[in-house]
């Protein structure tokens, strides 16, 4: 019944994807080309048995999930290629291109009808964009990729490269506008290093949106003990089970690139802590809290997985923490440390803010100690915590080492910041797309001027100006229902005299500006300015 069900849903996605018409109210045709590019899990995986043919979803899907995610994506790195290859060596991994690349960043499970939002990845942000007067194929394109691999895999890069240019001539010879999502910008960051010369040929902006730029630590040391969810709540039923995850994971280079970075000076360096229960000569115990820096880690990782196991069809393969793997890592962290931004290329940074994110992470505690290290896999991390988006802590997205045009900090979770309005606000802005050029990304509020009025004339041999000028400040999410329609404008004043040197010259300035109170969102201010000046 489930392979009946299975075929049927694939059947009606088919026909779907006939009869689906993108809305394309609008189209603006001044818009420079936008290249979207997620991070780790962000993008549709499809599995093709080079023996069959036969092709499949493996990453996101409901039906036969958590079998088919170990039967084809479980992987094995080669330090030779540094490339994680799948252990069924029948199977091809690949990115489907429908849509112009955008099909697999979209909805990660097109088939799931309840709770579909949880599978959203760039979708809010793509609906938002036909909306500016994008247009998909012509100024709107995305780049899924193979996030098992390093950032720095040169297949991954390779096609890059190819999808930079198709995007530069199918949008009629524009620079493209780049907006990359948390592990994506550390490949875009890989790619600009390595390939300097096509990212300044192609590329006109750069934009950075909740990306780890010194590691993720807290979120990662936890995901190569225990692993992860992709969702959170009654939705992760549907989904890969944390185990399974967590064996993909440990041969990763794309997850050990996310490790703290150890040469970054944090401003409290981040821990793995664990309590630990210590016989001594005497038949007793002693408890004590073990303190780990990143590079002191490694042991406790090394002790942690290697009795690290799994079981695929009649192969046991033991999947330990790969020393291998973090050589490579720590390459990439070399190559990562050497980009810079092209000079007639600008970069952007948004970073997530005001949620808890794990930094230190601890196991045991001083009541149930951890006696032995092989058991961490089954402990419950507990976290010390600091700002950032709840994956990303603000410290390391901050720091991208790169000369930015702006760095802006939005209240929001990591995957959901890509579906929040402030951060829609100021990619507008940022590419253009809103014309407004009185827009202000950082508190974001617009300064709309509604008057201005000028007028000079002599009077009894001085030279009076006078000035009114009039704005709106337009700023959604403030709250003004405190506004009973009582309350009195705030008005202020300020004058200034200047008198000049042995022309005896002077000049006198006032000003009065009034502060309306704010309704529905806007606030009138009013400036009213004299200035006269007379020569003796």
């Amino acid at each position: 019944m489930a392979v009946l069900l299975e075929e049927l849903v694939k059947s009606l996605e088919q026909w779907l994807k006939l009869i689906k018409k993108t809305p394309q109210d609008y189209v603006d045709p001044t818009l420079d080309p936008v290249l979207l590019v997620p991070g780790v899990a962000g993008s549709i995986l499809n599995a093709i048995d080079d023996k069959t043919g036969r092709e499949e979803r493996v990453w996101v899907r409901i039906l036969g999930a958590d079998h088919e995610f170990r039967t084809k994506l479980w992987s094995l790195f080669d330090p030779s290629t540094g490339e994680t290859i799948s252990i069924d060596r029948n199977t091809r991994i690949e990115v489907p291109e429908d849509r112009f690349g955008l099909y697999a960043i979209d909805v990660l499970d097109p088939d799931m009808i309840i709770g579909r939002d949880s599978v959203y990845y760039f979708h809010d942000m793509i609906v938002e964009m036909l909306k500016w007067g994008y247009q998909e194929g012509k100024t709107l394109f995305g780049f899924g990729y193979d996030f098992r691999q390093s950032n720095r895999f040169h297949g991954t890069l390779e096609r890059f490269a190819s999808q930079l240019e198709s995007v530069y001539t199918a949008s009629g010879g524009k620079k493209i506008n780049i907006i990359s999502h948390s592990m994506g910008g550390l490949l875009v960051k890989c790619f600009m290093c390595l390939y300097g010369d096509i990212f300044e040929k192609y590329v006109k902006s750069w934009i950075a949106i909740a990306a780890p730029f010194r590691g993720a630590p807290g979120y990662i040391t936890s995901t190569l003990l225990n692993g992860m969810s992709f969702v959170e709540g009654w939705e992760q039923n549907f989904f890969i089970s944390k185990w399974s995850m967590h064996q993909l994971l440990i041969e990763c280079p794309s997850i050990y690139e996310l490790m703290s970075c150890p040469d970054f000076h944090w401003e409290n360096p981040p821990l793995l802590e664990v309590w630990r229960e210590k016989t001594n000569g005497n038949g007793g115990s002693t408890v004590m809290l073990e303190s780990y820096s990143p590079v002191e880690a490694v042991p406790i990782f090394r002790e942690a997985l290697a009795c690290n196991m799994v079981s695929c069809g009649d192969l046991k393969i033991p999947l330990p923490f790969n020393m291998e793997i973090l050589r490579w890592a720590n390459e990439t962290r070399k190559v990562l440390s050497c980009a810079k931004v092209p000079q007639k290329v600008k970069f952007y940074n948004i970073y997530g803010t005001n949620r808890e994110t794990p930094h230190s992470v601890c196991y045991g505690s001083q009541d149930a100690p951890v006696s032995d290290l092989k058991q961490l896999p089954c402990y419950l991390a507990n976290y010390v915590n600091v700002d950032g988006d709840g994956t990303v802590p603000v410290e390391s997205a901050k720091a991208d080492g790169l000369d930015a045009e702006a760095r802006v900090g939005v209240p929001g979770e990591h995957r959901g910041i890509l579906c929040d309005r402030h951060v829609f606000r100021i990619l507008k802005h940022w590419l253009k797309a809103d014309h407004d050029p009185f827009y202000n990304p950082i508190n974001d509020y617009v300064i709309l001027p509604t008057a201005f009025e000028i007028e000079r004339h002599q009077e009894k041999g001085l030279e009076v100006t006078s000035l009114k000028e009039e704005w709106e400040i337009i700023a959604e999410d403030t709250d003004d229902q405190s506004n009973t329609g009582h309350e009195k404008p705030l008005v202020g004043s300020i004058s200034v005299s200047h008198v000049g040197g042995r022309d005896g010259s002077r000049e006198e300035a006032c000003a009065t500006i009034v502060v309306h109170p704010q309704h529905k969102g806007k606030k009138h201010v009013e400036l009213n300015a004299m200035s006269v000046s007379a020569n003796a």
